[in-house]
């Protein structure tokens, strides 16, 4: 009898482990297979079945989002291009189950914060019963259930895991897979998907959006398009830098700082070659936030805050000139973007037209010349106008409530505070983007959300 209580606790310990290894192995296939927006499975739909009269077209639309929504075709398929987005769901789900086996059910303290995410989902819901658009807010109701269910596991289940180096190896090795198509994208690989496009039939009928990426050099990996692996990259690659620092521990020191290093740098090279604007200040402001929580002087400090903040606008500068020459017209685009979705958000302040359903109003409500968008490129605007005022309170107190709760708690360890700073950039970047829509980034930041949350209160 005395020894069933050690006996038990091994057992807790092991499910515990082969969660954290399964959980890491779900966001590292997330980052190479689920990079496009969820609410492009109804684009997919149609492009299948709505565009009978040009299947080459069709086809085509479905070759530059890398995915179909019925599944991989063949080996090749399967291993290169994206999958669809109802696999990962199944994946969550028996995710699920072995978390609920390794999970410890209490909430931490701040109770009320860490219950915020849960109070969205129901608004979310709430909201969804009057929408405008069922099929769209179906598919984005299906996401968002699954972002929130990556937080609980993140919450009470992760950060529960002693030993966490099994949760981070897949995912750093997911990621340098990412960034490995990035380099391969920049050496080449755009051009020869370009030629590729070119010589089939009906390339000219595509949509303009479609064609103005295509044409375009900058990288975008695995995911949608540049600015969301941008978005990967800020949430992730301060992690991966420490991960690579801490995997290798059986190496030497120098051994250990060249591996980190790389990391780093090869990272910096996908973001730069994205050609993010605002996914490098974003960066910049990560770097100087880091930068301010070194133990420095506080007159180098402050030497070297000022010198990485002049070489990193003086590179945004050079990097980005011709964009502002001809007008910034993305930063014009997106201005057109939140004005539609500020109109809808004062004409629906409560309840908000439906979750997803910004595509349908911006169809309805933007100037004639203006190029179709699907999603805000706002994470906290889209909130406001899908779901009213109540959803976006909800979803912005959680993501900065959290932040500011765990700014200080995270110093207890480099990799709490590697997460809390890619948090911090992802959640800077959600003013400009929609990385909430995509799988990729967003179950993975939820589950980080979880984690450093669940991992605060024990380290207090």
């Amino acid at each position: 009898m005395p020894s069933q209580r050690p006996m038990n606790q091994s057992g807790k310990n092991r499910t515990a482990g082969a969660f954290a290894l399964c959980a890491g192995l779900f966001l590292a296939i997330a980052l190479l297979k689920f990079g496009n927006p969820a609410i492009l499975e109804h684009a997919v739909q149609i492009a299948q079945t709505g565009a009978q009269s040009s299947p080459s077209n069709a086809g085509l639309a479905e070759i530059l989002m890398g995915r179909t929504s019925r599944g991989p075709a063949d080996i090749y398929e399967l291993l290169f291009q994206a999958w669809p987005l109802h696999w990962g769901y199944w994946m969550i789900g028996a995710l699920a189950c072995l978390g609920v086996c390794a999970a410890r059910w209490r909430l931490p303290k701040p109770t009320w914060l860490a219950a915020t995410p849960f109070l969205w989902l129901i608004w979310l819901f709430v909201s969804a019963v009057d929408t405008i658009d069922p099929v769209l807010t179906r598919l984005t109701m299906v996401h968002l259930t699954t972002v929130v269910l990556c937080y609980c596991l993140g919450l009470f289940a992760l950060s529960k895991v002693e030993s966490i180096r099994l949760f981070w190896t897949p995912i750093l090795l997911g990621f340098l897979l990412m960034i490995y198509i990035g380099f391969e994208q920049h050496f080449g690989g755009l051009e020869a998907t370009r030629r590729f496009i070119y010589s089939q039939p009906g390339w000219e009928n595509l949509s303009p959006e479609y064609l103005k990426r295509l044409a375009s050099n900058r990288i975008f990996a695995t995911m949608i398009y540049p600015n969301a692996l941008a978005g990967a990259l800020l949430l992730l690659l301060p992690a991966m830098t420490v991960a690579a620092w801490q995997i290798g521990h059986f190496l030497t020191k120098p051994t250990r700082l060249v591996l980190a290093g790389l990391v780093l740098i090869v990272g910096l090279a996908c973001l730069f070659w994205s050609g993010s604007k605002a996914g490098w200040l974003f960066a910049l402001v990560q770097g100087v936030v880091l930068l301010l929580g070194t133990r420095l002087q506080k007159r180098w400090k402050i030497m070297v805050v000022v010198a990485v903040i002049l070489a990193g606008l003086t590179v945004f500068a050079f990097r980005f000139s011709e964009y502002f020459q001809r007008g910034a017209p993305s930063a014009s685009a997106r201005i057109e973007y939140w004005r539609v979705a500020v109109r809808v958000f004062l004409d629906n302040p409560v309840t908000g037209t439906g979750p997803g359903t910004f595509k349908t109003n911006y169809q309805r409500l933007k100037p004639r010349e203006a190029e179709m968008a699907r999603l805000t490129h706002n994470d906290y605007l889209q909130q406001a106008c899908d779901s009213g005022l109540p959803g976006a309170i909800a979803y912005a107190v959680f993501i900065w409530g959290t932040l500011y709760q765990c700014r200080r708690v995270s110093l207890s360890d480099k990799m709490s505070h590697a997460v809390w700073l890619g948090l911090t950039g992802w959640s800077l970047q959600g003013l400009t983007e929609f990385g909430l829509y995509v799988p990729a980034s967003s179950w993975t930041a939820f589950f980080l959300f979880g984690w450093l949350i669940g991992k605060s209160e024990s380290t207090e």
